[in-house]
Formats: C-alpha cells, sequence, structure tokens
C-alpha cells in the first residue's frame, strides 16, 4: 500500500459505512447462474446442484461463527455474536437454518441423505467454504467480523427468491422456502452489529481500506462458488424441467 494513501485522513463512519454499501456491486446475486436461478430460466438440476452445494456454506456458518467467539476476548460481542450459531443449529423449538435448508433440499427433490452426505458438492464450493472457514479462525476477530458484512447485500436477495421462485417454479413446495423468509430479518438484525463492530475497528484510512479488502475478499468467496456450481451444472441456460 502506498505511504500517500496510509496519510490520508480516515473516512468518517457515514462515508466508511457508504464505501462497505458500495461494494453491492460484486454481490454474487448478480452472477449469471443466480441470474438464469432467479429468472425461472434454471431446470430441476440446476436448483438441486445450487441447493445441495449450497447446503455445505449452511452447514460452515456455524464453525466460521464458533471461530470468531474463540478469537474474541470481548464478552458484550460474544453475547451477541453466539446468537448466529443458535440461528443456524437451532435452540429450543426453532429448528434453526440448516433444518430448513434440509426442507429446501427436500423440496426441490434432493433427499436428507443426499445433502448430508454431501456427495453433490464439488470440489471448487469446498475449497471456498473451507478457506473461508480458515480465515476466521486465523485473522483477528474483528476481520472475520468484517468479512460477514456480505449480509449487508443479502436481504434482497432472499427476497428476490421469494418473489420469483413461487412464480416460475410452481413444481417447488412453498413451504421449503421458509429460509429464505427467515433470514430477511435476522440478516438485517445482524448487519447491525457487524457493521457497529467493523466501523469502530477500522478507524485509519489504511484499516478501513483493509476492511474494504476483506470484503471484497468475501465477495470473491461467494461468487467462486456460483463459477464452481455453474461449471458442474451448466452454463449454458436450458430449459426448465
Amino acid at each position: 500500500m502506498s505511504a500517500a494513501l496510509i496519510r490520508e485522513p480516515a473516512w468518517t463512519a457515514t462515508e466508511f459505512e457508504a464505501q462497505l454499501r458500495s461494494k453491492g456491486a460484486g454481490y454474487h446475486i448478480h452472477h449469471p447462474f443466480n441470474v438464469v436461478l432467479n429468472s425461472g430460466r434454471a431446470n430441476r438440476e440446476q436448483i438441486r446442484g445450487w441447493v445441495a452445494n449450497r447446503f455445505y456454506y449452511q452447514i460452515n456458518i456455524p464453525l466460521k461463527d464458533a471461530a470468531i467467539l474463540a478469537n474474541c476476548p470481548d464478552r458484550t460481542v460474544r453475547r451477541e455474536w453466539v446468537r448466529r450459531i443458535l440461528d443456524h443449529d437451532g435452540y429450543g423449538d426453532d429448528p434453526g437454518g440448516i433444518e430448513t435448508w434440509v426442507r429446501l433440499g427436500e423440496a426441490v427433490g434432493l433427499q436428507p441423505r443426499e445433502l448430508w452426505s454431501l456427495e453433490h458438492v464439488v470440489p471448487g464450493v469446498r475449497f471456498a467454504v473451507d478457506a473461508y472457514v480458515n480465515f476466521a479462525r486465523l485473522a483477528p476477530w474483528q476481520e472475520a467480523v468484517c468479512a460477514s458484512l456480505t449480509e449487508l447485500f443479502a436481504p434482497q436477495i432472499h427476497r428476490d427468491r421469494l418473489a420469483n421462485w413461487p412464480v416460475h417454479y410452481g413444481w417447488i413446495d412453498p413451504r421449503g422456502l421458509e429460509y429464505f423468509r427467515s433470514r430477511v430479518a435476522l440478516a438485517n438484525r445482524d448487519v447491525q452489529h457487524g457493521l457497529t463492530v467493523t466501523l469502530a475497528y477500522f478507524t485509519t484510512r489504511e484499516a478501513q481500506q483493509r476492511a474494504l479488502d476483506i470484503l471484497q475478499m468475501k465477495l470473491d468467496i461467494l461468487w467462486s462458488m456460483l463459477d464452481a456450481i455453474q461449471l458442474r451444472y451448466g452454463p449454458q441456460e436450458t430449459p426448465r424441467g
């Protein structure tokens, strides 16, 4: 990084947040495979392939969040962050996000055994997800929190699926879309906490640029997952089954 950049004054919190949000232009909502998926042009194999591969990401989210907790000495942050693990693993009568993803799998014709066996997970997806979890284990916990801020852009992708999938894919049981419904509110909640930590920690221009680089890395991970899925299940648009 150049000395000239280091000497530049830090952005204000408002300016820094705007810089973070501007990264949404590279969110995987714009990936060609996701565009095909949400526009009704995917076939059943493509949809099932996406659900099965994304499941590997879902079951690793609690591991990533547990790594952040393990590295975080701040009890206040831990008390807030631990809710993310419970949201996915479930607690009490709440089955959690992983279980609702299993229901999504059933709705598109995948047996739970197929999901849990990970038999459909392609190497590129496994590599990308494992890299993200390893980053959370090895990086300062504040940097791992920053990487989670792709949640800034997640509510819209969930709303798109809720709006488009029932229209285009009548063969999918709408009860299987509960994961998307639940994540709209939860992602908004999580964003506020992640932003608070990030804005408070990255307070110099050099640190703020580091935060932008971290967020870009996470965007690249999500994008590369779809690259790998598209390579396996077809880059071409195929008629719906």
